[in-house]
């Protein structure tokens, strides 16, 4: 017993000797046990590895048994991972996400916005990856069930647009206007839309001798790929 105290010091030197200069340096000297770096973490999160103070701390605590302290997300923190994974275009790995969750919640019934929002987000995450019948049934879902959101609205008339049915496309935005007249991405969206509509009507008008219409045509092809360029 009396050579123990002299044990700590032997074993800290030997773990800073073998330790790679560049690690010392890039690396923070965390206070505290395991359980108090860790106390913020939900199991979203991935635990980091071992190595340099925490071996340290292992070593000397070696009895002590190892206890997974993240805390289970909650729902807004579910929905808020899921939007980082979206806007990162993670999007295989947001659908995995909504789809356990969904599964998961399926017998509770809805109990609160994020419950909408992952919902919407599931059509997100299917549009991006191309499965857009899919995407479509679950915002034509949303529209119907929520009317009074512009959102579902907004991105069914993106499908739409790629779909190249400019008539419905307006619709849906007139719709999304409807629930909201000052939704941004809506009125954007919309100003394209009728750029879509006038380009079409000058092309009909075209086709029939109108004088000048094939140059505005051509005017407003300009302008619409300026703004996919942008």
């Amino acid at each position: 017993m009396n050579n123990m105290p002299r044990l700590i010091p032997v074993v800290l030197a030997a773990l800073l000797l073998s330790a790679p200069l560049q690690a010392v340096h890039a690396q923070a000297m965390p206070g505290g046990s395991s359980q108090s770096q860790n106390a913020n973490m939900t199991t979203l999160d991935t635990l980091p590895p071992e190595g340099g103070w925490q071996a340290l701390a292992n070593l000397l605590d070696r009895a002590k048994p190892s206890t997974d302290t993240r805390l289970t997300p909650t729902p807004s923190q579910i929905t808020d991972r899921i939007e980082s994974l979206l806007n990162q275009g993670k999007n295989d790995q947001a659908l995995k996400m909504i789809e356990d969750r969904m599964a998961a919640t399926a017998n509770r019934g809805p109990n609160d916005g994020t419950d909408v929002q992952l919902k919407f987000q599931y059509g997100r995450a299917l549009a991006a990856l191309g499965r857009i019948d899919e995407a479509m049934d679950v915002y034509t879902q949303m529209t119907q069930t929520y009317p009074e959101l512009p959102e579902p609205w907004n991105n069914m008339a993106v499908l739409y647009v790629g779909r190249g049915d400019i008539d419905r496309a307006q619709d849906a935005l007139k719709n999304a206007l409807r629930a909201w007249s000052d939704y941004p991405a809506a009125k954007a969206n919309m100003a394209d839309v009728q750029l879509m509509l006038a380009r079409r009507s000058y092309s009909e008008a075209s086709k029939l001798g109108v004088t000048g219409t094939q140059n505005k045509a051509r005017a407003v092809d300009n302008l619409l790929n300026e703004k996919k360029a942008q």
